[in-house]
Order: structure tokens, then C-alpha cells, then sequence
């Protein structure tokens, strides 16, 4: 260092000194950082300890410390949520009090929930049944005419409210049907179950064996006609499924009809009334799906 020093100079024509340093005939200047620029940083300094004491910044174990002002983002949100809840209340409380069939009569109201309904179903519905609510296997599609219960908005506003096969819900009556395992409770033959399952495919479409049609519908007429009707075209009170429009939950094709006749479904929905959604927002996503294109 005291060699460095020794070597430190003042070059003709210039105010600061040289570090003594040399490469290749060029000198390094020892020329300090302008005091604008040094004032600047130590206020900088001061700045980052007084904005860590003010505001949330060290972290914890748990959480951050929650600085002095208790400001937070979570706070900002959530007032904003509140604000917005409060500009919204009268028209929530509209909804959520008139009668079902008068929410499309009135242009406002219907134009309101279908917005409303469209965001509480991407946050709620969109999951299983898609976010363009066409459904998935085993997951209803709510853009056909096809509905185990009911396409009317008042069907509609019920199942969201009360779900499908869920005793945990305070509605009077729970949309609950099920289907017997003809197969894992031997309640038929295994050549009974292939001639019903030829017969449920001729109801819309070729059956892979012809021949066993015949055997199946009786099949068919001792033990499921009762739910599916002798046509097949099902029972809405019974949330059984129309067999004769080519339109499937779980597919109709030959092995997957007979996985079903085997073991049965027992597809579950959550109810949304209580805990779940208030009575405004059910509404809003009712009247959006029946908007949808299947409502009846």
C-alpha cells in the first residue's frame, strides 16, 4: 500500500492525483464520487431504514414484521373488496329476493347475473366441468338439452343449491338416485349383463352383437325399465339417464357400458347453498347456465 502511494501523483493540467497504477501507458485516476452522488446514496441509507420500520420488510419464522404504519397488501385488498361489496349490496339483495322468473324479465338484473354468474362459475363450476362448462367424462356437458334433473332455471337453481347425492345440505328433498353393480353384487349373469348392454346400444346406435338384442331387452324390462322407462329415455325425478339420444356421461361404447351395468356410477356434486355460495350468487350462476345454450 505504501507502494501504491509513493507512486500516487498530480499529472500536469489535471486537479486529482493518480492511484499509481499503470497499464499499457494509461494511468488510473484516484478521483472521488461526486458529493451530489454521495448525498444521494447516504439518503438512500436512511430512506431503506426508516422504510423498514414503517412497513412490513424483516422476515420471520411465521411472517414479516408488520412495521409500525401495520400496512399491508392483504389490507389494501381487501378494503377494496369491501368498497366494492358495498356499491354492489342493492343490487345483490335484488337478486337474491325476486322470484327466478322475473331475473330475465328485467334487462339490468338479467344482464347483472349473467355476468355475476359467469365469474362464479369460473371460480366454482369451471373445474369439473370446464371453463367453457362442455363438460368432461363423468362431468355433465350444460351446453345440450341433455339434463338428469332438470334444464329449467328453477332445476338448475335447485341442484347448485342442493348438489347431487349429498345428505349434508338443508334443502327438503337431496337429488339422490343409484344405480345397482348388476355385476359386483351378482345381481345378474354375466351373459345377461353383455345381451342388456346390446340392447342399450340399440336404443341409439348399432349394437356389437345383434343377435343378444332380443335376450337384452328382456333384460332390460325386468330390471331396468323401472328408472330408465321402457323406452329408455329416462326419468328426471329419478335422475335417470335418457339411454336412446347417443348423449353419455361416461360413454357408450361397448366396454364402457359394461363397466357401468358392472359396478354402476355414483357421480357426486357439492351442494353450493349454505357455506359455499350466498342465495344471490346461486342465482347468478343458475341464470348463467341455463343461459348457456341447454336451458330449458
Amino acid at each position: 500500500m505504501s507502494d501504491d502511494k509513493s507512486k500516487m501523483k498530480i499529472k500536469p493540467g489535471h486537479d486529482y492525483e493518480t492511484t499509481g497504477h499503470s497499464w499499457d501507458g494509461i494511468e488510473e485516476y484516484n478521483k472521488p464520487l461526486p458529493k451530489w452522488w454521495l448525498y444521494i446514496f447516504y439518503l438512500c441509507i436512511v430512506w431503506g431504514i426508516g422504510y423498514t420500520i414503517a412497513y412490513p420488510a424483516w422476515p420471520g419464522i411465521k411472517t414479516a414484521t408488520a412495521g409500525v404504519l401495520g400496512w399491508s397488501t392483504r389490507g389494501d385488498v381487501a378494503e377494496e373488496i369491501a368498497t366494492q361489496e358495498a356499491k354492489l349490496a342493492p343490487i345483490n339483495e335484488k337478486l337474491a329476493s325476486v322470484e327466478l322468473t322475473e331475473i330475465e324479465a328485467d334487462p339490468e338484473l338479467h344482464s347483472y347475473a349473467l355476468n355475476a354468474g359467469a365469474a362464479v362459475f369460473r371460480s366454482w363450476c369451471a373445474q369439473c366441468h370446464g371453463s367453457g362448462a362442455a363438460g368432461n367424462k363423468g362431468y355433465p356437458n350444460l351446453l345440450d338439452d341433455d339434463w338428469l334433473w332438470g334444464g329449467s332455471l328453477e332445476d338448475i337453481h335447485y341442484t347448485v343449491t342442493a348438489g347431487i347425492r349429498n345428505e349434508d345440505t338443508d334443502v327438503d328433498y337431496i337429488r339422490q338416485s343409484a344405480m345397482p353393480a348388476f355385476g359386483r353384487d351378482e345381481l345378474l349373469e354375466p351373459e345377461q349383463i353383455d345381451a342388456v348392454v346390446n340392447y342399450v346400444m340399440s336404443l341409439s346406435e348399432a349394437p356389437k352383437d345383434a343377435s343378444k338384442v332380443e335376450e337384452g331387452q328382456v333384460v332390460y324390462e325386468e330390471n331396468c325399465a323401472s328408472c330408465h322407462a321402457e323406452d329408455g329415455t329416462g326419468d328426471r325425478i329419478q335422475g335417470a339417464p335418457n339411454l336412446a339420444d347417443a348423449i353419455w356421461l361416461y360413454g357408450g361404447d361397448y366396454d364402457t357400458l359394461m363397466e357401468t351395468v358392472n359396478n354402476a356410477r355414483y357421480g357426486i356434486m357439492p351442494p353450493m347453498g349454505g357455506a359455499q355460495l350466498e342465495e344471490w350468487e346461486i342465482r347468478a350462476v343458475a341464470s348463467y347456465v341455463h343461459s348457456l345454450g341447454g336451458g330449458e
